[in-house]
């Protein structure tokens, strides 16, 4: 198991290859199909939001809020990733992010620019929503949340041990594009 924490520079994330578990410590941002949009199409992130050598995760956590108004986080449980895939490979480009969680891997676009910018794709465990909130140990912050809603605003939460695997990293490996090819030559076998 790889410790994968702050700071997440590019040398750290050029060091990963396909395969390898990490356990995330630190600070990630989620982001879902508004945010991508939003930030596809020109919009700005809010004072204080910085994706650059950060991570954003493909979540929409489950937040309880607290009388004082501080949250927890109940359930925060991958989504999946391939409806971001249009977006994707410009955020990385243009916000400087270093990895992608999330879940069911993603396209040509995103593995190319995983590949020129120095970022890597990072499988988080889909159906342990409630385990993995566990590694939520606080939420810093929430942007957007009257605009887009809870489940599509950026919660900004400080994890540790969060668990994933690599799944494309940087040097243009792809786990997922190796396993699509492995089950198409077995289905060409059976037909």
């Amino acid at each position: 198991m790889i410790k994968l924490s702050l700071p997440f520079t590019e040398e750290k994330i050029r060091a990963l290859k396909v395969g390898d578990a990490v356990e995330v410590s630190g600070v990630v941002f989620t982001g879902r199909d508004a945010v991508h949009k939003y930030l596809h199409e020109g919009g700005k992130l809010p004072p204080g939001v910085s994706l650059r050598d950060g991570i954003i995760y493909h979540c929409g956590p489950v937040m309880m809020q607290h009388d004082d108004g501080s949250w927890k986080c109940t359930a925060a449980g991958p989504t999946t990733s391939i409806r971001e895939e249009p977006d994707q490979g410009q955020i990385i480009r243009d916000f400087g992010v270093r990895a992608v969680i999330g879940k069911g891997g993603m396209g040509d676009r995103t593995l190319a620019a995983c590949k020129e910018h120095g970022c890597v794709y990072l499988h988080g465990v889909g159906g342990a929503a409630q385990v993995l909130a566990e590694c939520v140990k606080k939420v810093r912050n929430v942007y957007f949340l009257k605009e887009f809603g809870s489940p599509e605003a950026i919660w900004e939460l400080e994890v540790e041990n969060f668990p994933a695997v690599v799944t494309i990293d940087a040097h243009g490996n792809s786990l997922h594009r190796e396993i699509f090819a492995a089950s198409q030559a077995k289905l060409a076998q059976l037909i």
